[in-house]
C-alpha cells in the first residue's frame, strides 16, 4: 500500500520497512514537527473557555464581602 507524504506529496511505501511513515524522509517529519510545535497545525476541538472575567464589579465585590462574617477576615 502506498500513502502520499502529508508535506510533499511524494508516494510511500505503508510497510514496517518505510522507517519515517508517513514521511517520505527524515527531513518532513521535522518540518511537520516544527509546524506542531509553532502551533502552525492543531486538532480541532472547542475552544478553550477563558476563565478571566470579562468586567470586574466592584460594588458587587463589595456587597459579596459585606456579607461575610467579621471572622472570615480574621486570620
Amino acid at each position: 500500500m502506498e500513502v502520499k507524504c502529508p508535506i510533499c506529496a511524494k508516494q510511500v511505501v505503508w510497510a514496517p520497512t518505510s522507517e519515517y511513515r508517513p514521511f517520505c524522509s527524515k527531513k518532513c517529519q521535522l518540518i511537520d514537527l516544527g509546524e506542531w510545535a509553532a502551533e502552525d497545525r492543531k486538532i480541532a476541538g472547542k475552544p478553550a473557555e477563558d476563565a478571566t472575567p470579562k468586567r470586574i464589579d466592584v460594588e458587587e465585590i463589595e456587597a459579596m464581602l459585606a456579607q461575610q462574617s467579621d471572622d472570615f477576615f480574621k486570620h
